[in-house]
């Protein structure tokens, strides 16, 4: 059984001179191992949770564990457990891509800091170039980030974030401004490092799609957890699954549709949502010759745009 990686117990954040609690009183749990997706709109808290969860931002109460270590009283030990991928920017610009990184492994005490690259043990010195590969940016390594675009500085953010092998890595946005292959690529690497290493993944994204196939999803929302599931869990409590159907006879489909009870609306063709009839039982039990058969599965955009629009919100 895995063991609990992160633990957020009544953890409650009210923002000096503010009228209410940013974070009002949550609780949840990942596990070791665990890709988990932590979603929410605008202004529901999720900032300030993950800020917490980093410690780059104290908490009002309540209580926190990552890797066993409480934030407060063993926060060096716990930020050594993690690696982070900021939402924003946060390279020295002054520095080249690798002068950043070599700082970044030295102050996690991976290497005793030398002044060059070059004199950097062999181990420091493959990883980088490993790493940088993955991103597509081996050649640009050694160049100022300030001469990079935007798109190179993430890569680079990436590289950084990854070259201690983190047991828990936070990923804040992780493919903002990537283009379609570096992001694909870097989910590669995300999950075969998971694969390998057990890595525990704790995501925020604006990219629904990359939580689809998460073991976990929680929706934070005017600062309270309102789902924590699988994605099924959540599709199934938000969403109906829908045939798509039409016949030569509609008139007949339908009225065999509305004698089985079935709810329906009539659009470009038939849409039938179903949840206590499976798509293939209610096929059977149709007459009519059907010039048109669909199944539409909800996809888990589908079910947070419809948990936004229940709730008033706009998507994060």
């Amino acid at each position: 059984m895995n063991q609990t990686v992160i633990t957020v117990q009544n953890l409650t954040k009210r923002y000096k001179n503010a009228n209410k609690n940013a974070v009002d009183n949550i609780n949840f749990t990942v596990n070791e191992g665990e890709f988990f997706a932590f979603l929410g709109p605008n202004g529901a808290g999720k900032t300030t949770t993950i800020s917490i969860l980093t410690t780059t931002l104290g908490k009002t109460s309540g209580e926190i564990k990552i890797a066993g270590f409480d934030i407060e009283s063993e926060a060096k030990k716990a930020r050594e457990k993690v690696g982070i991928i900021f939402q924003q920017p946060s390279l020295d610009l002054q520095l080249s891509a690798e002068e950043n990184i070599r700082f970044h492994a030295c102050l996690y005490g991976m290497f005793t800091y030398r002044p060059t690259f070059r004199m950097m043990p062999a181990a420091y010195k493959n990883r980088v170039m490993e790493l940088a590969e993955i991103v597509g940016l081996k050649d640009a390594v050694f160049k100022p980030i300030k001469k990079m675009s935007g798109g190179m500085q993430r890569k680079f953010e990436i590289v950084r974030s990854l070259m201690h092998t983190p047991s828990i890595l936070f990923l804040d946005e992780p493919t903002a401004g990537l283009d379609a292959l570096s992001r694909r690529t870097l989910w590669d690497y995300i999950n075969n490092m998971r694969r390998e290493n057990g890595t525990t993944v704790f995501l925020t994204t604006h990219y629904i799609d990359e939580c689809e196939h998460v073991d976990k999803v929680c929706i934070i929302n005017k600062g309270k957890i309102a789902i924590n599931g699988s994605p099924d869990e959540m599709k199934q409590s938000l969403l109906k699954q829908e045939l798509v159907l039409d016949a030569g006879d509609r008139r007949q489909l339908l009225r065999e549709l509305s004698e089985m009870g079935m709810s329906h609306k009539v659009e470009e063709h038939i849409i039938v949502p179903y949840q206590d009839m499976t798509a293939q039982e209610i096929i059977a039990r149709l007459k009519t010759k059907l010039s048109v058969l669909k199944i539409q599965e909800p996809t888990l955009e589908d079910a947070y745009i419809e948990y936004i629009k229940k709730t008033g919100g706009k998507a994060a």
